[in-house]
């Protein structure tokens, strides 16, 4: 090989060898500090995309798990008041019945007829409950959505429990029944079957989004798990790419310092 000035060969192959280690090291060190594999957009444009509506499609399903809590909130409220009207009208059955009783006197039965005032606003009262401003019982239904891209919805039935034929509005009617006298037994029967169903309804309505639920939950952990093979860093692969890029660039520091020595033989020959 000659012996030249001008030129370094040896010195230009080991600073781009050079620049291409640090740039390798430089990179392991950003991936490890950051966590993520993909810094910048060019280190995986393809990959960066489909994390991107894999991440997001993540945030949805975390935000339809809080509506299907919410809805569940609303539907476990629903029942509350259930619960109670169904006591009421257990009540009102028994002073219906002690009613019936041929021994009470008139002033006996006033006294019924004054509980049963207090318990019939009472019952008045429970058919306008609200969650949120929103009614509890009405004849509208409300659709839930229960998967991220919203294809799917569960309805919450619709429950008015003031109408006569499905609710309690055989017993709530104050301009036709302002006594027990103008009820019938039946009619706190039928009120009470009514008020039964509206529970099982809505107690099958709380088994499905508790379901739906579920699957969210692992539908988001199985989009965060496909997202994190994209995006996330192996530290102990990416820490081990850290170690033998270090030692390029050091070596490789060394050798770029070797061959710019290498020329300085061409003064030895010309003193």
């Amino acid at each position: 090989m000659s012996v030249v000035i001008n030129t370094n060969f040896a010195a230009t192959v080991a600073a781009n060898n050079l620049a291409a280690s640090n740039e390798s090291l430089q990179k392991s060190l950003n991936r490890l500090s950051s966590g993520s594999k993909i810094v910048t957009p060019a280190d995986d444009a393809g990959g960066l995309a489909v994390s991107m509506k894999l991440s997001a499609a993540a945030r949805r399903q975390g935000a339809v798990g809080t509506n299907i809590g919410n809805a569940v909130s609303f539907l476990q409220t629903q029942d509350g008041v259930l619960k109670v009207a169904g006591k009421v009208l257990d009540r009102m059955g028994e002073l219906k019945t002690l009613y019936a009783d041929p021994t009470k006197s008139s002033s006996d039965l006033s006294n019924y007829d004054s509980e049963f005032s207090e318990l019939q606003s009472q019952l008045i009262d429970l058919t306008s409950e609200k969650f949120n401003t929103v009614a509890l019982f009405g004849s509208n239904a409300l659709s839930v959505p229960v998967t991220e891209d919203g294809n799917t919805a569960v309805s919450i039935l619709g429950r008015d429990l003031s109408d006569t034929s499905t609710g309690v509005g055989a017993l709530t009617d104050t301009a036709s029944v302002t006594s027990l006298a103008d009820i019938d037994l039946s009619d706190i029967t039928d009120s009470i079957q009514h008020v039964a169903t509206f529970r099982a309804e809505n107690g099958a309505e709380q088994s499905r989004f508790g379901f739906a639920a579920e699957l969210l939950t692992v539908n988001k952990a199985n989009l965060e798990a496909a997202s994190s093979r994209i995006t996330d860093v192996d530290v102990a692969s990416e820490s081990t790419q850290l170690a033998r890029f270090n030692i390029l660039v050091q070596s490789g520091t060394a050798m770029l310092s070797q061959a710019n020595q290498s020329t300085q033989i061409a003064l030895k020959l010309l003193g």
